[in-house]
This record gives structure tokens, sequence and C-alpha cells, in this order.
């Protein structure tokens, strides 16, 4: 997971910043995708479907802040709720585009840049001079 998710991030930061004919194919279809995934009719963020199984996203939610923490749980709960009644937000209350941040993504690169760190200064060799 640690470098998978990184390596994804970096390509979507490619694409959008350096190849502008790409762009223009991949921002409508990658809009479709999102609108047929349906996440956002339930009230979810993209960010909420992460799995929580990873230690690195434990940490990292585990940083949000108290409010931040309070919503997820809130929308997790209410898109549970509405799953097992098979019904949809109402059209006003679903997630509009705008309002679908990435609130954990930062907080997860900011894990794993930590535990690079971590590694690079553990795997540190020491040399005595004699």
């Amino acid at each position: 997971m640690t470098g998978s998710f990184l390596r994804t991030y970096s390509l979507a930061q490619y694409v959008t910043t350096k190849s502008p004919a790409l762009t223009k194919m991949i921002v409508p279809l990658a809009s479709f995708l999102i609108e047929t995934n349906g996440y956002r009719k339930l009230g979810l963020r993209y960010d909420d479907l992460i799995a929580e199984e990873s230690p690195v996203v434990q940490k990292a939610i585990n940083r949000l802040e108290p409010k931040e923490y309070y919503d997820r749980v809130f929308r997790m709960r209410r898109a549970v709720q509405l799953s097992i009644t098979h019904q949809l937000l109402p059209k006003e209350e679903r997630l509009k585009p705008e309002d679908d941040i990435r609130y954990l993504t930062p907080y997860i690169l900011e894990v794993e840049a930590e535990l690079r760190e971590r590694q690079y200064f553990d795997s540190a060799m020491v040399s005595v001079k004699k």
C-alpha cells in the first residue's frame, strides 16, 4: 500500500499538469465514472472509500481533527443505513463534486513519508574509526 498509493497520486498529478491533451480526454471520462460509481449519492467522499485495514491509513485517521473524524463516521453510518434500506439520498442532500475534497490523502502521504524516513534512518550503517 505504501508505494502504490503514492505512485497513483503522482500519476494523477502528472496527467493534470504535464499533458493538456490527455487531461481533456481523461477528465470527462473520470467525471462520468465517478458519477456512475454512486458514492456521492450516499453522501460519501472519495477518501471515505479508502480501506482502513492498513496501518498507514489507521495512523492517518488518528491524525484527523475531531470534527472531521466525527463527520467521517457520520457519513459512513448514514451510507450503511441507506444501503441497508436500499435508498439513496435526495438530490439536494447528495454530495456535490466541489465538496468532494481529499481530507485524508494529505495525512496518508505524511505518514508514508515519515515511515520512509524512519526506515532510512533505521537502516543507516554506523562505522567506528579506529
